[in-house]
């Protein structure tokens, strides 16, 4: 298991526990268990302690983690017969955004996500989660195919942000996002969105435009990174802890400013320690977002869409 940096207390206990069973293991006469189960229990003690009050900079930390269910492993647990889907019929296939058609407990729908690779070789080819505009073209053309065939739209968020590059500048990075975004208000299908990890800046905008947003728990969601933010307000991405408490970036905070509108729990220590649980959860919350906008018109559908983002955050910056 990876351990992040605020986790390396934890680490040394949960190491010396499995010290002491590889012994056991190798020689037969010894009696360890009583000890590695104390240890187990003052880690288990410890990994509570720790993410009881997350800080919002741990929070990106946890959210950022390596070993996190990504957007392939919820689409091949939760979604039946998918069928991936390639191209954007304009320049070429962005390998940062898997789209294709699949069922959620038998409902046919268009599932949307970005995909930041499990290990060296697949995130240079994923580009990190990072889209370029193909990647966003890519998945206007899916929605424009939803809508059609009257599918609901999926889409799972986890991206650092879009790709920065000169080519993709060049070839209207600010555009395709910006119509991205416009068709995700313009869909007369359900749309439900999730981020499972990283939400940043305008590539997480032009795929979370939706009926319903969710958050994990250990999520965040913000206009920019806070290194970034750093780097532009103190002049110094060493400033990203006081970054990440002024952006307000937590699902906790979002779901009290109405930019979200549900949290789903994540198992103790985070989704990558009960990786199981979390897809689990995030389908079952997935289902019940559908269920709460299932009978609604094309219409009322955009109506209900285009409501929510005019009165984001207003109740919690009253308050």
């Amino acid at each position: 298991m990876n351990y992040l940096e605020f986790e390396k207390p934890l680490a040394e206990i949960e190491g010396k526990a499995a010290e002491l069973r590889a012994m056991a293991a190798a020689n037969p006469d010894m009696d360890i268990e009583k000890e590695a189960t104390a240890l187990d229990a003052k880690a288990q003690k410890l990994l509570v302690d720790l993410y009881r009050a997350l800080t919002p900079w741990r929070k990106c930390q946890v959210a950022r983690h390596p070993d996190r269910p990504h957007c392939r492993d919820y689409i091949e647990a939760l979604f039946d017969e998918f069928t991936p889907l390639a191209g954007d019929r304009g320049f070429a296939e962005d390998e940062a955004v898997i789209g294709g058609l699949g069922r959620l407990k038998d409902r046919p729908v268009v599932v949307i996500g970005q995909e930041k690779g499990h290990d060296t070789q697949s995130r240079l080819r994923r580009n990190f989660g990072m889209a370029r505009p193909e990647g966003y073209r890519k998945a206007i053309r899916l929605m424009e195919m939803a809508d059609r065939f009257r599918l609901p739209v999926i889409t799972l968020v986890d991206t650092p942000g879009a790709y920065p590059g000169k080519g993709a500048e060049e070839r209207g990075q600010a555009e395709a996002i910006a119509r991205s975004t416009q068709k995700c208000l313009s869909l007369g299908v359900p749309l439900v969105s999730v981020i499972i990890g990283e939400g940043g800046s305008g590539g997480a905008v032009a795929f979370a435009t939706a009926n319903r947003i969710a958050m994990l728990e250990h999520s965040v969601y913000s206009v920019i990174s806070p290194e970034g933010c750093a780097s532009i307000l103190w002049k110094d991405a060493e400033k990203m802890r006081e970054a990440a408490e002024a952006l307000r970036l937590t699902a906790q905070d979002l779901k009290k400013l109405e930019v979200i509108d549900r949290i789903i729990p994540e198992p103790l220590g985070g989704a990558q320690r009960d990786r199981a649980a979390m897809i689990k959860g995030v389908g079952a919350a997935l289902r019940a977002m559908l269920k709460e906008l299932d009978g609604k018109s094309p219409d009322a559908l955009r109506q209900d869409r285009r409501q929510k983002f005019l009165a984001m955050g207003s109740k919690g910056l009253a308050a």
